[in-house]
């Protein structure tokens, strides 16, 4: 079995969320951070013949980048075996007891109270923004008829901010995020706020979703 580039990226990214993955027999890749404050699901074109833990996701990644072009082995029940040419390496699974795995049911938002459309450059711009200011969080803020974005530190009035509008809105909310938790691929998404403090990412492109939860000081009027 090999592993197509989407692949690789998805579980690069994965490796961001949580140090570790249980690969799931079948399509679907999921992953959940420790606090449980992200969950990402993408169906991947690989069929992963069997469930196997790994501890260290990075390892793991640097371990296919020895090779060009790597086949993976999931004969044994131990270890799997990486292979390509004369070159070979056995990695050993972990204890699925020490991973943090999402739940088996799948999510879903309790209410569907905001919602806008996340281009790529967006994106970007906030995550540029927020590295330049040093700022923490990234607000959803509906006023004035207008939802906008707003990268700032909620809890300094004086501090830089960037914000742009991403939508239209008749009610009055703020909706806060932590920008660390903000670890999605680049792309557009589809965005969907639940007053419920939990909103889902979902790529225009892809299968791929991420659910993300809000701060407790989030306000919905």
């Amino acid at each position: 079995m090999k592993l197509s580039e989407n692949t690789v990226g998805f579980l690069k990214n994965y490796a961001t969320i949580n140090q570790s993955l249980e690969f799931r027999e079948g399509k679907l890749l999921r992953t959940v951070s420790p606090l449980n404050t992200i969950l990402a699901s993408v169906e991947i074109s690989e069929d992963f013949p069997k469930t196997f833990p790994i501890y260290e996701l990075n390892r793991f990644l640097g371990t296919l980048s020895l090779f060009n072009d790597p086949d993976l082995d999931f004969e044994k029940d131990e270890y799997l075996i990486i292979r390509e040419g004369k070159k070979r390496n056995k990695f050993f699974f972990a204890d699925p007891n020490v991973i943090v795995s999402p739940p088996e049911k799948s999510i879903e938002l309790p209410s569907e109270d905001v919602s806008f459309e996340l281009t790529t450059q967006q994106l970007n711009d906030m995550l540029k923004a927020s590295s330049i200011y040093q700022v923490p969080d990234l607000s959803v803020i509906g006023e004035n008829g207008v939802v906008k974005l707003v990268v700032r530190d909620k809890k300094n009035d004086t501090s830089n901010n960037y914000e742009e509008v991403v939508g239209e809105t008749d009610k009055e909310f703020v909706l806060n995020f932590k920008v660390e938790n903000i670890k999605i691929l680049p792309g557009s998404y589809n965005v969907v706020i639940s007053n419920k403090l939990l909103s889902r990412f979902q790529s225009k492109n892809l299968d791929l979703k991420y659910y993300i939860a809000l701060e407790p000081d989030s306000t919905f009027e």
